[in-house]
Parts: C-alpha cells; structure tokens; sequence
C-alpha cells in the first residue's frame, strides 16, 4: 500500500516521499536587500537532512515592485543568481529534489486598471525569472497563481474584468507556459501553485485540466480569490461538514479526481496520521506540511517513529482479533 514513505518520480526527478516543503516565505531569515544569506541557506540544508521528499524554495520575486514585503527574495537580476544557486547546491547535498516559487505579488481589484503593456512587461520578467532559476540548478519552477496575488487576480473571475487579451481565460498563465516550454524537459519540471476556488471549486476544476493540458506537470492546490458572498470568505459552496481536514486539503482532494498530474495537497497539516490518511487513501500524492516543519525542525524523523509505531499497533490488534 502507498504510504507518506513511498518514492514518486516526476519525469527524471526521484523524490522519495511524499512529504513537501511548500514555499513557506521565511521574512525572518532574509534581509530587506533581496538576497539569499547564510541563515537561509542553513534552514534549507536542515530541511533537506531531515529527509524530507521535495522542497518548494519560497516565492521569489520577479521585479522589486512586485515583492510582498522588502525582506523577500529577488529573482529579477543576475545579481541574485549566487545565493539561489548555494541554496539549490545545498538541497541536493542530501539527494532532496528542489524548485523554486516564481511570484508577482500584483494589484488586486485595480488588476483592470493595469495598462496591457505593463502586463506584457511583466509576464517577460516571468520568463527571464524561468531562465534564471535553471540556471541556478534548481529541478524545476512552481508558478505563483495562488492567494490573491497577480496571476490569482487575472485568473479570478470577481476581479478580472479586463476587455484585452489579459481577459481571456487564463490567458497569461498560458502564454507564460507556452513562451517558455523549451526551458522544460524531463530533468526541468513546471509546478503550478493555483487556487482552488476562483471562486469556486468548479472552477478550480476547469481550471487544474486546462493547465494540465498546457504542460503542468504538478499541481499544488491552496486558496484563491473567494466569493465576496461568503461571511468568513474561507469556504466553498460544496465543502463537505464530516470532511476531516481543512476545505483547502478538501479541493486538493477533488481536484485530483480530474486530473493525470499529481496533485499537493497544503493547509493546517501538522500529524503524520493527517497526512498519511490522505495519502494511504489516495487523495492526494503529496502533502505539504509547512509551519509544523517550521517549529518543529524533526518533523520527519517524528513521523517515521509514529508511523512504525502506528503499524505495530495495527499488526497488533488483528493477531488480537485473529
């Protein structure tokens, strides 16, 4: 039976569990000029000893205006590319396939209010970023179009009204994929961070086939722009109330149904008994655990010690019913 300790291969890229570092910006680790240092690097490298299957590096910037905060990650100049590559470097030390998050924070209800030429601009910056980070070793890219931020906002039926080409359907994700297919192959895979509900789960369905249809070889599915409607905006119309995990793992979990990509499952992970259910059950192919892997820098070694000893004490219950 599949469990969190099974290996995947994506294409030529070995990962030996299921267990995923999502992008987890660390603000605390990274000063405001943008670059990569050694505490950062040190933290990957703990990651990655811990034994945990891949690491998602967090979301790095494609031009400074685009940052979340001034204490993020650049990659919108060469400048930058010695630090990413030390913490690519670092990662694969301990045989722990990595990629790294591409990101425009954006410009949220004022998206219809962008010049298309400013959106062009941008969606070059993405593609000279795709470049710079195969340059740097990582194993692939995973595609920012999640949490309210730019492509999140273009792919939001609520707040995209946009008359130009950038209010088609997807239109820059699209173009962004096609503009840089030849950079991927089956050492160089592209991710997809996108939301479940754009506003709803139905269209975070129709949305995760086309872009597997596009090329997206993994998808990792959080939370997008929600319907205004909603009180708390939190969930979706068809979250299940006896679903025991949050209604972020829950789209995970339904988006996988649709798709031939595998698909990351993130939201309030914490337990290996929560991940390996949704795995053992095949609901999801990976799961991402975030902040427990933050506060806790043995998470991996824990799970492995509570899964055996979950095993025994089932090996134990049935020689008791036999």
């Amino acid at each position: 039976m599949t469990n969190i300790f099974t290996d995947y291969k994506i294409k030529n890229i070995h990962i030996k569990n299921r267990i995923v570092l999502p992008p987890m910006v660390r603000f605390s680790l990274v000063s405001d000029d943008g670059y990569v240092n050694d505490n950062l690097i040190k933290w990957y490298g703990m990651i990655a000893r811990s034994g945990v299957g891949l690491i998602i590096v967090e979301a790095s910037a494609v031009e400074e205006s685009g940052k979340l905060r001034k204490n993020q990650i650049g990659i919108w100049d060469d400048k930058f590319m010695d630090g990413l590559s030390r913490i690519a470097k670092e990662i694969h030390k301990y045989d722990v396939p990595c990629m790294i998050q591409i990101h425009h924070a954006g410009f949220k209800e004022e998206i219809n209010n962008v010049p298309e030429e400013e959106l062009d601009r941008i969606l070059k910056l993405f593609e000279v970023a795709f470049v710079r980070a195969k340059n740097c070793g990582f194993d692939g890219i995973e595609i920012h179009g999640a949490h309210k931020y730019l492509i999140s906002q273009l792919n939001s039926k609520i707040w995209n009204k946009r008359t130009d080409k950038y209010g088609e359907h997807l239109y820059f994700s699209r173009k962004l994929i096609e503009n840089t297919k030849h950079l991927f192959n089956d050492n160089f895979i592209l991710g997809y961070r996108m939301g479940g509900n754009e506003p709803e789960l139905e269209d975070g369905i129709e949305n995760a086939k086309l872009l597997e249809s596009y090329g997206i070889d993994i998808l990792h599915v959080s939370s997008g722009v929600p319907n205004p409607d909603y009180k708390n905006q939190l969930k979706i119309n068809s979250y299940p109330n006896d679903f025991p995990e949050s209604w972020i793992i829950y789209m995970g979990t339904e988006i996988k149904k649709y798709v031939n990509i595998p698909v990351i499952g993130v939201s309030k992970i914490k337990k290996e008994k929560q991940a390996s259910w949704l795995v053992e059950n095949d609901l999801l192919d990976f799961v991402a655990v975030g902040k427990a892997m933050i506060s806790q820098d043995k998470w991996m070694e824990k799970a492995r010690k509570d899964y055996n000893r979950r095993i025994i004490e089932k090996e134990k219950e049935k020689l008791k019913n036999e």
